[in-house]
């Protein structure tokens, strides 16, 4: 688990990490916050379920994918958290039904 090295002083924001409320600073990325949780796994491979947690932090890897606001297979290393947003975490594969 990750920790903040100091406070920015950044707008403290609110945002759902499977439905529980977190905080966040304004300008973090979703994938930053995810490795400050108890459990920084954000995503299980569709084959085999392994679990995968933000590696690369710059959207070359995608093993930091989630569902953001309802959109599947998101990479959350490459957006920033806003009020009220809603994550989940991505398990198996992606649903591909309407």
């Amino acid at each position: 688990m990750f920790k903040k090295l100091h406070e920015s002083g950044a707008c403290a924001l609110t945002f759902y990490i499977d439905g529980h409320a977190v905080a966040a600073e304004s300008g973090e990325t979703v994938a930053a916050v995810l490795l400050r949780q108890q459990t920084p796994v954000c995503r299980t491979t569709p084959v085999h379920e392994s679990p995968r947690a933000p590696y690369c932090m710059m959207g070359v890897c995608f093993d930091c994918l989630a569902i953001i606001d309802g959109v599947a297979s998101t990479q959350s290393c490459l957006v920033t958290v806003r009020e009220g947003m809603r994550v989940e975490r991505q398990f198996g594969r992606r649903s591909v039904t309407p």
